[in-house]
């Protein structure tokens, strides 16, 4: 399989020249190294001669790899031999950024833990994506679901007697992203020092930092935090509403010019001199009685129909979608939001690009997921192994090649 063409318009690529080392698997680190990629940076996967073990996942997890691991070359390398300790140190010295995201300590029985790196890399930035921060609890393991709970996005989340993970792994996510800000910033400081960092992202303190306006809330007002699911809305109209076909619709109507676009439209203008609705606070007083009676209105519409006069009006609002519908949504489609890649075993698939623009344009998918180890020759050519060295490391099983 060969990768991806690049593509016709400008290839934008802001971190081109950067050299990324990733050991990682799951969501965070590979999260990590796929916004480094997508912003052009040649990041190299090394994953064992047999694979990452996200390639097999199935269930619920079987889209990790080939979500995460787009814009990246990989190399098999066996780490737990001497040899092969030998080629991946070699590694490291040409790059710029190390990333690894294993269990504490697991590293350190390879040698490429942050002090024995430093000691022959001094260059380097090491990123660290671990569950926890240093203290108390920073030899503990940790998944999205754990911090979850204990960082009180569980409770927000479900009932108040049912705590529930959110549908995405954001703590996971999201705890890349802040790798990703914090090496950058290590990036800048090295320009002006020469010597390299070690940085640290921990899915805790992700999750603790999602919850910073509940905690200030409750700060601030000396009440607790109630979850979503069951709060008061602090606006006037920030509901899911049912329409006459079925469907369901959120909207939000908060600001005066909304309030008055509504009554307008659907023949309550009656409402506008109104004295119990003469306030957004005053509205926030009368749910009660307001939000059955615009349910009322909006249950005689189709969801098309009401969707059509809400952005006539310019009110917030939104479907409530399934993830695969997203890959029928028109904004995604004509922005180009969705890339064309090629999985591994052949199949085409669609998945979305990093939510950002540049000049109006999108960061591009330049190479398909890998197969394993398709890029070992290429790279350890780049770092000076000669052909029959690299034939030599194969025979032997150090590392492993796909043609391709």
């Amino acid at each position: 399989m060969t990768d991806q063409s690049t593509i016709a318009r400008d290839d934008i690529r802001p971190l081109a020249g950067l050299r990324v080392v990733e050991f990682s698997q799951m969501v965070m680190g590979p999260t990590c190294g796929l916004i480094l990629a997508d912003l052009g940076a040649d990041v190299v996967k090394v994953e064992p001669p047999k694979g990452d073990r996200t390639r097999y996942f199935k269930g619920p997890a079987a889209g990790f790899f080939g979500t995460y691991c787009r814009n990246k070359r990989s190399v098999a390398i066996d780490t737990a031999s001497s040899e092969g300790q030998a080629v991946a140190r070699r590694l490291i010295e040409k790059c710029d950024v190390l990333i690894e995201n294993f269990r504490p300590g697991l590293l350190k029985r390879t040698g490429f833990d942050y002090e024995s790196v430093a000691g022959f890399a001094p260059h380097i930035i090491y990123c660290s994506l671990k569950g926890y921060l240093p203290g108390p609890y920073e030899n503990r393991l940790a998944l999205d679901e754990v911090v979850q709970m204990m960082g009180g996005l569980a409770y927000m989340t479900g009932l108040p007697d049912r705590p529930m993970r959110a549908g995405a792994s954001v703590n996971d996510i999201m705890g890349g992203m802040f790798g990703v800000i914090a090496i950058q910033a290590a990036l800048a400081e090295r320009q002006r020092t020469g010597r390299g960092r070690h940085i640290q992202s921990a899915l805790y303190e992700n999750n603790v930092f999602l919850m910073a306006q509940a905690m200030m809330y409750e700060t601030v007002t000396g009440q607790p935090s109630v979850p979503y699911s069951v709060k008061d809305s602090p606006w006037p109209v920030y509901d899911l509403f049912d329409t006459s076909d079925g469907s369901k619709l959120f909207v939000t109507i908060v600001g005066e010019e909304q309030w008055q676009a509504f009554c307008g439209a659907f023949d309550r203008t009656s409402w506008l001199s109104d004295p119990r609705f003469a306030t957004g606070q005053d509205r926030v007083d009368q749910r009660g009685w307001l939000i059955p009676e615009i349910a009322k209105i909006f249950r005689q519409w189709t969801r098309a129909d009401l969707s059509a006069v809400l952005e006539k009006l310019d009110l917030p609002y939104a479907p409530v979608n399934k993830p695969g519908d997203l890959f029928d949504d028109p904004h995604l489609n004509a922005s180009g939001g969705l890339a064309d890649i090629h999985l591994t075993d052949g199949r085409s698939a669609r998945t979305p690009l990093l939510p950002v623009s540049m000049d109006g344009q999108r960061l591009q998918n330049r190479r398909d997921p890998p197969q394993i180890g398709q890029h070992t020759n290429e790279v350890l050519n780049e770092i000076g192994f000669s052909a029959t060295d690299i034939a030599k490391l194969a025979r032997s099983g150090v590392i492993a090649t796909t043609a391709g």
